[in-house]
């Protein structure tokens, strides 16, 4: 895009994902083997589930088994477990096929590892479904001071991909005003959080016409230098 449309694109984070120590995980008295099933909703939960494990001491049986919120994250599971049908599933990004594929195995006691932030919406349905479930935070999101090494006034447009950054954006910037300056959105909970946070948001992925947010930016600037 930077070629096609002669841009300037800057890449920065707005926050760090921190994991827990093993005093801290031990302090919130979960047990790991103390349940069945474990449930995933991203890559950092992956990790950090099995780096806790380690620190813990603690071996993952083999009967354990695994629900990813997507096929991406059943594959990098991969990474920790063996593969095997009856062993790990996945639904296809949507929280709600999850749900009814977790009620299939309503015997299992469900462990969720989560960060800080995490959404409570997936706990909140198994309690309603009443099926055993705990969230365990792993990780924790650290936000960063912004000023430090961005101005972002220079920026005609700000991507945002999850709802920390807008929370770093006005943690850095607490007067922020958004003028005629862009905000573009990944994902519903981003989008919400900016609009929340009183934006104006022109640009959202994904979308059936552009599932990724490159796609999205393509297609804004090529309808741009049209007008």
């Amino acid at each position: 895009m930077i070629k096609k449309y002669s841009v300037n694109i800057d890449f920065h984070k707005f926050f760090r994902i921190e994991g827990l120590t093993a005093r801290e995980f031990r302090d919130a008295k979960i047990y790991i083997n103390e349940y069945t099933a474990i449930i995933f909703n991203s890559k950092h939960a992956v990790d950090h589930f099995f780096q806790m494990a380690k620190e813990v001491r603690v071996e993952i049986p083999e009967t354990m088994k695994y629900f990813c919120i997507s096929d991406a994250i059943a594959f990098y599971l991969q990474k920790y477990v063996q593969f095997r049908k009856r062993k790990i599933f996945h639904a296809e990004q949507d929280t709600q096929q999850l749900l009814e594929l977790i009620k299939k195995h309503k015997a299992e006691k469900f462990l969720i590892p989560c960060s800080d932030a995490g959404n409570k919406e997936l706990s909140v349905a198994l309690d309603a479904a009443k099926i055993v479930n705990k969230e365990a935070i792993l990780y924790r999101t650290v936000l960063d001071d912004l000023k430090a090494h961005i101005d972002v006034n220079k920026y005609d447009m700000i991507v945002m991909f999850s709802p920390n950054g807008i929370r770093a954006l006005f943690q850095s910037y607490p007067d922020f005003k958004q003028g005629e300056k862009l905000i573009a959105t990944f994902g519903s909970t981003t989008a919400e959080a900016a609009i929340e946070a009183g934006l104006t948001v022109a640009i959202t992925a994904p979308t059936k016409t552009a599932p990724s947010m490159t796609m999205a930016l393509d297609q804004f600037l090529a309808k741009s230098n049209k007008r």
